[in-house]
């Protein structure tokens, strides 16, 4: 058997996120039936992680072990005819028979985009969220670094079905910035591992600090392990991008 890891962009608009769902178009479900009718049998996609519904990438990694010859080239130009126009393989290549894009990661970077003009494009609308009200920038910079370093992000995470098994939800930060691009506010996160929703919430609560309605050190007590305070509002998913996995 080969093991094959590929590099994979989409957008998300038309999708429930990664995961596969019964009767639902979901990213990984539409990975699936391409490469189990190239391998004749059904073949499972492991994803680096799981996207949410809504949410774009520039660059998920995903792999499948198959036993067809076919070579690598041949096969991304194989599953980009199977695939529909909203998600292309951007490269194929071959693994270590043990390679998992999940459990192997180093890093992963997202980023989160607003449009802050007075019209949005309906060409961008997809893909930006469109926020043309008032915002302390410079308090929503100065915010941004809170997160860096190894924290507890409890506040900042969905409920989700693993936490019966009662797993940590300490991640690291490595590197966490939002900028002002022109008519765009953009806000990038580089970390170990994240949870549910966990950008989506560190974004929305960037916008209640612009808003004025927090503050950097009240988002170090959302930090605090057993705070018992959800942060939020959770922002929505069109404006995140999965821009890097790293490993």
């Amino acid at each position: 058997m080969r093991r094959i890891r590929i590099t994979v962009a989409y957008d998300g608009t038309d999708f429930h996120g990664w995961q596969i769902q019964p009767d639902l178009p979901t990213i990984q479900g539409a990975l699936q039936n391409a490469v189990s009718e190239i391998e004749g049998r059904p073949v499972q996609v492991d994803g680096s992680g799981r996207t949410d519904a809504g949410v774009h990438a520039l660059a998920q990694v995903a792999a499948f072990s198959i036993a067809n010859p076919i070579p690598t080239p041949n096969l991304k130009k194989a599953l980009n005819r199977l695939l529909p126009p909203a998600i292309r393989v951007l490269s194929a290549e071959e693994a270590a028979p043990d390679f998992h894009p999940r459990r192997h990661a180093r890093s992963k970077t997202y980023e989160y985009r607003i449009f802050r003009g007075e019209v949005c494009s309906p060409f961008e609308r997809q893909y930006v969220l469109h926020h043309p009200y008032p915002l302390d920038t410079d308090r929503i910079i100065e915010a941004a670094a809170v997160f860096a370093g190894e924290h507890d992000f409890t506040a900042f995470a969905a409920s989700d079905v693993s936490d019966a098994e009662g797993r940590s939800k300490v991640r690291t930060i490595f590197s966490t910035v939002a900028r002002v691009e022109e008519d765009r506010l953009i806000y990038r996160v580089r970390g170990n591992g994240f949870l549910k929703h966990m950008v989506r919430n560190l974004v929305g609560t960037l916008l209640e600090c612009g808003k004025g309605n927090l503050t950097p050190d009240d988002i170090r007590r959302l930090l605090v392990p057993g705070c018992g305070v959800k942060a939020g509002p959770t922002a929505p998913a069109r404006g995140l991008f999965l821009v890097e996995v790293e490993y």
